[in-house]
């Protein structure tokens, strides 16, 4: 496959609808009140080179059919390294979402003039999905329009103890963090992602993901799996390695860098389902990260925000919000940096091991067993 090809196809594909259908039902939801999603019509409509955009699934919520969007660049070679992008999970952490979408904007506005990215995209696929949740987002809901948090819907039960109703509960979609029926399929918004991570992600040697939050705490957080269990993840040196070239790339920034296990376990984790399912295709390193931006920051900043639920999880004053995006933006790039130079830094061999033992020295208490 010619690189040149993998970064300029000629036309966006659009699998449910062509490109006029799919422009026109985003055009119809212009004054519906969604940013985020005047944003994604205005990136469809401008197009530029390399640009692929394609409509999942389209989700209905009180009769208004919204559609979850998908945007790749770059080269298709499975033998690249892959990293993809995700936000707005949950309808409520509409920040996750405006990150993920600047920075989409940055990278197309960049194609236009940076021969160094142009020639990055001819070693690395770049996949975006910006709103995982519309329905949610439209509703101002965490959970998506079927009451069901995207977060707990995976079939995957937590090994040890999980806290009550947060780590994921079957008791019914009026109680947050409902997990959905026992034994029924995964919702639509979460079987579409699992659909991108198989088809653009695990098709890969490498690849890696970011999946952007706000919610938790007064530091800005990078988790990885496990959120099922307390065991570490067979991938913790190539964690720990990648930690420690963030550290001396950008040593003074804020992230607290550690497994989710640290903080709780839950139920139905879709990333640490996506990661069992590439362990069990062997061959390949998939590391999923998490995003969690520290909300209650912008809380102590402004206590009014207390009385908004939408201002309990997203910065309310623009000058705020604006600081907010800028900053995580350079932790996106720094990602798809590493996605791309990746065969630099990935431990081998001897160091590798001690990469490991470093790691459970840092996050599972002084064992290295």
């Amino acid at each position: 496959m010619q690189a040149g090809r993998a970064i300029f196809p000629h036309r966006m594909r659009y699998p449910l609808a062509g490109r006029h259908s799919a422009c026109a039902m985003i055009i119809a939801m212009k004054h519906m009140g969604i940013d985020e999603l005047d944003e994604l019509e205005r990136i469809v409509a401008a197009g530029g080179s390399g640009l692929e955009a394609r409509i999942l699934c389209e989700i209905d919520c009180g009769g208004r059919q919204l559609p979850l969007h998908a945007f790749s660049l770059g080269n298709r070679d499975p033998g690249v390294p892959a990293i993809g992008i995700f936000g707005g999970v949950h309808g409520l952490e509409s920040i996750g979402a405006q990150v993920v979408i600047a920075f989409l904007q940055s990278i197309l506005s960049r194609l236009r003039w940076d021969t160094t990215l142009q020639r990055q995209l001819e070693r690395l696929r770049l996949v975006f999905v910006p709103v995982v949740n519309p329905g949610g987002m439209w509703r101002r809901t965490r959970a998506n329009p079927r009451g069901v948090d995207l977060m707990r819907n995976a079939p995957l039960e937590a090994r040890e103890s999980a806290p009550f109703l947060i780590g994921g509960h079957r008791l019914g979609p009026r109680l947050p963090w409902y997990r959905g029926p026992a034994g029924g399929p995964m919702e639509a918004e979460a079987a579409a992602l699992c659909q991108v991570v198989d088809g653009e992600l695990l098709s890969h040697r490498f690849s890696m993901v970011v999946d952007c939050h706000s919610g938790f705490g007064l530091s800005d957080r990078i988790w990885f799996p496990y959120a099922h269990t307390t065991l570490p993840i067979p991938h913790l040196a190539e964690m720990h390695a990648l930690m420690e070239i963030l550290d001396q790339t950008h040593s003074h920034h804020r992230y607290v860098f550690e497994p989710q296990s640290r903080q709780y376990l839950a139920h139905g984790d879709l990333w640490d389902h996506l990661y069992l399912r590439a362990l069990e295709e062997g061959g390949r390193i998939f590391l999923p990260l998490t995003l969690e931006m520290g909300s209650w920051l912008w809380v102590k900043k402004n206590p009014r925000q207390l009385f908004s639920r939408h201002g309990m999880f997203n910065p309310l004053i623009e000058h705020r919000r604006q600081r907010v995006v800028r900053r995580h933006l350079a932790w996106l790039d720094f990602m798809t940096r590493a996605a791309s130079g990746s065969a630099l830094w990935l431990p081998q061999g001897e160091a590798r091991e001690a990469q490991r033992r470093l790691a459970m020295r840092r996050w599972f208490g002084g064992s290295t067993a």
